[in-house]
This record gives C-alpha cells, structure tokens and sequence, in this order.
C-alpha cells in the first residue's frame, strides 16, 4: 500500500495505530516505527482517552517536510508450529515462560510518553520531562529508545537475581547524587547556552535492594566536548549537514565555539542513596564493548558489594549518632552561656532600676521637705493668704504624686522577675511577691 506522507498523518490522527495497523497489514509497533522514520507525529494512548471523555485534546503538528510516497508492506504471518505434547509436565521451559512475562520492566511501561513531553530543548539537548516522578533515565530525545533499552535490560537482570527495582517513596530518606555527564571528565564545563544549563533529574532516586541495602541507580547519556558554529542566530555542529552545505562567504559573519553535547553513548551509575556514605561505581560504553554486554556483569557486582555497602552504613550510622550527640552537648553549653548572660543582665538591669528609684525617692523627700516648710510658714500667714495658698500647695502635692517609698520599691522588677533560669540559678520570688502576672 502507498501513501503520501500527509495521508499517513491523517490516517494516524483518525484512529489508535492498533486499530489502523491491521488494515495496513502490519503490527502497531512496525507501523510507529514507519511514523518515526519519516518524523509523522501520531497520537498517544493517553489522546485517545481524553478524546473518549469528552476532553478538549489538540493533535500533534505534522513538522515541515517532502510530502513523499510512502510505501507500507504487508507482513505475512508465519503458520505456527504445533507443539508437541510432552509427557512429563516437569520438562515444560518454566523460565522462557516468565522472561517472557518480564520482556518490560513494570517500571518502565508508559515512561516513554512521559519523558517525550518535554520543555522545548534545542537540537541534540537533554529531554526535560514536565513529570517529575521518572525512573532515573536521562537522555536526548535521538537516542531515547536505547537508554530505555539498556535500563530494561539492566532492571530485568536485577530482577532475575531477586533484587527488586523500583522509585523510592516519598517517605524515604533516600537522595539522588549529582551525576557527571561529560564522557571525559574535564576542569570546566560547557554544556547549554552560556554554559550554564541545567540537566533534568527525577525528584526521586530509582533504587535496588540488595536484600535490605539500598543502591540508587541512574542512566545517563554522556557529554562530549564538540565544536558548534553559531549561523543565523542558532548553533550548529561543525560537521552538520547544513555547515557542510555552506559555501565559504555564507559563512563570513559566523563564529564557531565549544560546547558539550549528548553523545549517543551512555553511562550506568550505582552509588549509595544514602547521605554521608560516599560510595559509587559507574560502567560506560566503549569502543570495545557497548553496555548491554556487560549488564550481567553489572549486577552480580552490585550483589558482591552489599556486605561492603552495608558496612559503610553502618559506620555512617554510628559517625552520625556521634554527631548529633555532640551537637545536643554544644547546644546544651550554648544555652547554659545564654542562661548565664540572661541572668547576669537581669541582675544588672534590677540594680540599675533600684538605683534610680532611690535616686527618685531622694528627690521627692527634696520636695517633701520644701512642702513641709511651706505649709509651716503657711501657719503664721494671714487668713486670706492661708486659704489661697493652701489649695495651691494642696494642688501641687496632687501633681507631684505620692513620695511613699513603699510604693516607689512596689515598681521594682527583681532578677527573678526579668528572667527565671532553666537550670533554677535564679531565686523564686517569695510568697506574696511579685508574680509574671502583675
């Protein structure tokens, strides 16, 4: 069957590809793999669902290209072969059986929906999912398939020798370590615009159990140190097509500069989840061997390093008790310094107070002495000049207030009334004194 690439976008776009594929004569999977590679967009599971609820859900662009002639060939099914009955029920392949069951990982079923819903990245960038609970797989958008590969086959062979993969929960106090991503490693860094861009990471590590030890697991593209010629406003490889393509004067007002970019090669990273113990180990691909060849030999060396692990734990365990020890008995020696600075002050503020309302006092027994002398002379004054001044002076007793030293001791605050000591180094108040209340 042929069909120009606008047609096969609007078959797609009318119905799921497992429904559409058999009327071409072909699987779904062999029919999204012909989308792919002639970049028509289709529809995912998640369209059709909101499409069946009624939801208002926008199709995907068809991107600008040829409208050339695709050619679909039906694929014929080869007959089966009976199976043969065997006598003995024991001699059935009991472990093709369950690899096939675990050909994908439950943690990976859907994941690659969620990471293709990306921020906007530019060419060859790393993927920034909008979801933030991910296994831990970061990747450029072109080599996306095979890291899904690789940590299918390296969660399935974990599973194989009992060890359960999963994304730990939220009430874990389990952390993601800072991954490097440079193929080789080097002094600067140059990845993103300006050199300052950020990778995505899951908020959660993806982790093993190595019975009761947990190991996070990450898998990342590599980085690799590139020459980028700035054209038109965008950057490009130097050994890109659209470079390649330019003649020498189209070229005149670029520049070219360093940048790391996604290789397509990948890295494996084990490493201890938990803070404190600094312990990783890390696989990449090479020029002699791709990762998945060395899967099996992945995960029997992250069973072998569980006692080591477990050790390291341990110590970190018993180090951080030491620690927090040691900070409750600072804590307790800085509180019992405040206390004894807290007391020190109150002490000083109550005698600073006493001392100024003995010197208030001494001044009111001034003007008591000036009053008492007054109305002394007020008793040999005349009736009439007796009767004035006597409200005068009863007038200006009122606004001096009451000189009764009892009542000037009554606004004193004592220590213990400004500060009371945890460790009881400050005297209680006595019965009838006063109280924080008054």
């Amino acid at each position: 069957m042929q069909l120009t690439r606008h047609e096969l976008y609007n078959r797609v776009c009318g119905a799921p590809l497992s429904k559409l594929a058999p009327e071409f004569g072909v699987t779904g999977t062999a029919l999204a793999g012909i989308c792919r590679q002639h970049e028509i967009p289709y529809p995912g599971s998640g369209y059709w669902t909101r499409k069946s609820l009624g939801i208002a859900v926008e199709l995907p662009t068809l991107p600008d290209g040829t409208d050339e002639i695709i050619e679909i060939i039906p694929v014929t099914p080869k007959p089966r072969k009976k199976r043969e009955h065997a006598t003995d029920a024991s001699t059935k392949p009991k472990s093709v059986a369950k690899t096939r069951r675990l050909e994908h990982h439950p943690l990976l079923i859907g994941a690659e929906e969620h990471l293709r819903k990306s921020r906007a990245a530019k060419d060859g960038e790393f993927l920034r999912p909008y979801k933030r609970i991910l296994p831990d797989v970061i990747s450029s958008e072109a080599a996306l398939s095979r890291a899904l590969l690789i940590a299918n086959h390296l969660y399935l062979a974990l599973d194989r020798l009992g060890h359960r993969v999963h994304i730990a929960p939220a009430g874990e106090d389990h952390h993601r370590i800072h991954i490097k991503e440079q193929e080789v490693e080097r002094k600067d860094r140059k990845y993103g615009r300006y050199h300052s861009g950020s990778i995505w990471g899951p908020d959660r590590p993806t982790i093993v159990y190595i019975d009761t030890v947990p190991i996070g697991l990450a898998v990342t593209e590599m980085t690799e140190r590139v020459t980028m010629r700035y054209l038109n406003g965008e950057y490009y490889r130097e050994d890109s097509k659209i470079v390649r393509s330019m003649k020498a004067w189209q070229l005149t007002h670029s520049w070219t500069t360093e940048q790391d970019m996604p290789s397509g090669r990948f890295r494996i990273v084990a490493y201890s989840p938990k803070r404190g113990v600094d312990w990783a180990l890390s696989w990449q691909d090479t020029g002699s061997e791709s990762l998945p060849g060395v899967i099996p030999e992945i995960a029997e060396t992250l069973g072998a390093s569980r006692d080591k692990l477990q050790a390291l734990m341990i110590a970190e365990d018993e180090a951080e008790a030491k620690r927090r020890k040691e900070r409750q008995e600072e804590w307790e020696r800085y509180e019992r310094r405040e206390d004894e600075r807290k007391i020190a002050q109150a002490i000083k503020e109550s005698q600073q107070q006493l001392a100024e309302i003995i010197e208030s006092w001494g001044k009111a027994m001034v003007v008591e002495r000036f009053f008492i002398d007054v109305e002394d002379r007020l008793a040999e004054a005349a009736e009439e000049q007796r009767q004035f001044l006597g409200a005068r002076v009863k007038l200006a007793r009122q606004m001096i207030g009451s000189i009764d030293p009892l009542e000037f001791l009554k606004n004193w605050l004592a220590p213990g009334d400004r500060y009371r000591s945890k460790y009881d180094e400050l005297p209680r108040p006595p019965a009838g004194g006063r109280s924080d209340e008054q």
